[in-house]
């Protein structure tokens, strides 16, 4: 990981990075934090070296595993509404896969915990935090639907897999005032979905239709 090009060239240089944020904006991406930390974070290096030259379509791509990186737009928005209600400082994800929503975080909320059910995947997105020197980052290798218990409570949950349902244990593990950004349905359909904690009480607001892989609980892999 050491030798990577974190700069690019051709179609991973920043111009190409560039025209991606511009792309975002344009679909309503008007966080100027977001989009400052996703135009300097090498996308690239997230992926296969076969596809690093697709890396800043706004598309999502395999990454191994059944698995995929996220489309950009997507990372940005489920970022844009994290932070929607100001500052977070200990934010749990919930499938950090090749680590790029991870590393996106990471420079923008004071500490990020991530639970990881395929091992691989992991220790991947392990050595690209020390490529890019993202020292508040901290990972579990574990079932996502049960979150990271004893670190909590957060004020900020992201998960990058669909469940039908959103697990008992996520809603139990967002702090007050917290905010908990999830997509949710099947196969048949999916929407994301923001929630926030306020008196002890969930306020849920469907946002727009995605596509994720599902999230499958009770399963580790190595």
């Amino acid at each position: 990981m050491t030798q990577l090009n974190l700069g690019g060239i051709g179609m991973t240089s920043q111009r190409t990075r560039d025209r991606l944020i511009n792309r975002l904006k344009e679909q309503g991406i008007d966080d100027q934090r977001v989009l400052d930390v996703m135009g300097r974070t090498p996308r690239h290096i997230f992926l296969d070296e076969a596809l690093s030259h697709r890396a800043y379509e706004d598309s999502a791509l395999p990454i191994g595993y059944q698995q995929t990186l996220s489309q950009p737009y997507i990372v940005a928005l489920m970022t844009q509404l994290l932070l929607s209600v100001g500052e977070r400082t200990r934010v749990l994800e919930v499938g950090t896969g090749s680590g790029y929503q991870t590393a996106i975080l990471a420079q923008l909320v004071t500490r990020v915990y991530t639970v990881e059910r395929i091992l691989p995947l992991q220790e991947k997105a392990r050595e690209r935090m020390r490529t890019l020197g993202l020292s508040n980052v901290h990972m579990k290798h574990a079932d996502g639907g049960m979150g990271w218990e004893d670190r909590g409570p957060y004020d900020g949950i992201i998960v990058t897999a669909a469940p039908e349902q959103i697990p008992v244990a996520l809603k139990e593990q967002l702090g007050e005032g917290g905010v908990l950004v999830i997509p949710v349905g099947d196969s048949r359909g999916q929407s994301l979905q923001l929630l926030k904690k306020q008196n002890g009480e969930l306020e849920e607001v469907s946002i727009t239709p995605v596509m994720f892989v599902p999230l499958l609980e009770g399963i580790v892999g190595r």
